[in-house]
């Protein structure tokens, strides 16, 4: 017994040297398997798919989303050996609905509080729609240190609000009557935004999804009636452009032209004249939810710029 109780003792000490060692970026965050505590106690979820030992892709979602809204491409990815992992933005899907803090600053801080908990390097950093501005504010705020490429698929960048320094931006008044109608009825707000322009389902002709759309309704019933709320803020009147400027990896920008709810001349377009070589790929008659209705064209291409030099 005795000759137990020292062996014991021995491994336990092992243990908690071989603890100790995990770096301190791991260090300075609480994970679980499936979630990750920030510095101010938001509980993030987390997807963790494929070989731990493939090069690292992360995914960043839109909103009213969460990280199932990118099962496609993960599922496609992973099995092309990549390790892929998406979260839940705070306050969205199974995350941790802090009242505070649902803004693009924090976004990138809680994307951040991922990568170090995970201890990931030479990241590929892969953003949809309000998700494109959480990489643009990730990169702006914490440089490339970690990360390998970048790609912003209907992306929100560089800066949807009508400004004075930006005039071809969408008046402030869309917005306003996303935010009324989401303290009226954001249930059925949810409902009309899929059946309607983010699948492009409103085009004369379109093969209309009642899962596409259920899945939408779903994921943004998950969420947190506040955090959604003041998300809208955080995706249309964030300015990326002091972020776009900060890009020296090799990006992508994937639109389609017929993004009713982030136009392509206001984003796509406008966001790969601003990062310097970045290549730009438009899909002619895609609507904003490309990553589900084009979602084979976009797997083969987010491939195909992954395995480029």
């Amino acid at each position: 017994m005795k000759n137990f109780i020292k062996a014991f003792n021995s491994g336990l000490v092992a243990s908690v040297i071989a603890l100790a060692s995990v770096s301190i970026n791991a260090a300075e965050y609480q994970r679980s398997s499936s979630y990750v505590t920030t510095k101010d106690n938001v509980e993030i979820y987390y997807k963790d798919w494929g070989p731990k030992d493939g090069e690292v892709v992360t995914f960043s979602h839109g909103w009213p989303l969460s990280s199932d809204s990118w099962e496609s491409q993960m599922k496609f990815l992973a099995e092309q050996g990549y390790r892929v992992i998406a979260h839940d933005r705070r306050g969205h899907g199974r995350s941790s609905q802090p009242w505070d803090g649902n803004d693009m600053d924090h976004y990138a801080d809680d994307l951040k509080a991922v990568i170090d908990a995970l201890n990931v390097d030479d990241v590929t950093l892969v953003g949809f729609s309000t998700g494109g501005g959480e990489v643009a504010r990730y990169i702006g705020r914490y440089g490339t240190d970690k990360v390998k490429r970048a790609a912003l698929i209907s992306a929100v960048t560089p800066l949807m609000v009508k400004t004075a320094e930006n005039p071809d931006g969408l008046a402030m008044s869309v917005f306003d009557g996303i935010r009324n109608a989401h303290d009226a009825n954001r249930s059925q707000l949810y409902l009309d935004i899929a059946s309607g322009p983010f699948f492009g389902f409103n085009r004369e002709g379109a093969e209309v999804s009642q899962g596409l759309i259920q899945s939408f309704w779903r994921q943004g019933m998950m969420g947190g009636a506040k955090n959604t709320y003041d998300s809208i803020a955080a995706f249309s009147a964030t300015d990326f452009r002091p972020d776009l400027a900060k890009f020296d990896v090799p990006t992508l920008v994937v639109h389609g032209d017929d993004d009713q709810v982030v136009p392509f001349d206001i984003s796509g377009r406008a966001a790969a004249e601003q990062v310097k070589g970045a290549q730009l790929i438009v899909y002619k008659g895609a609507p904003h939810g490309l990553a589900d209705t084009h979602k084979d064209r976009l797997n083969q291409d987010l491939l195909t710029f992954l395995q480029s030099k």
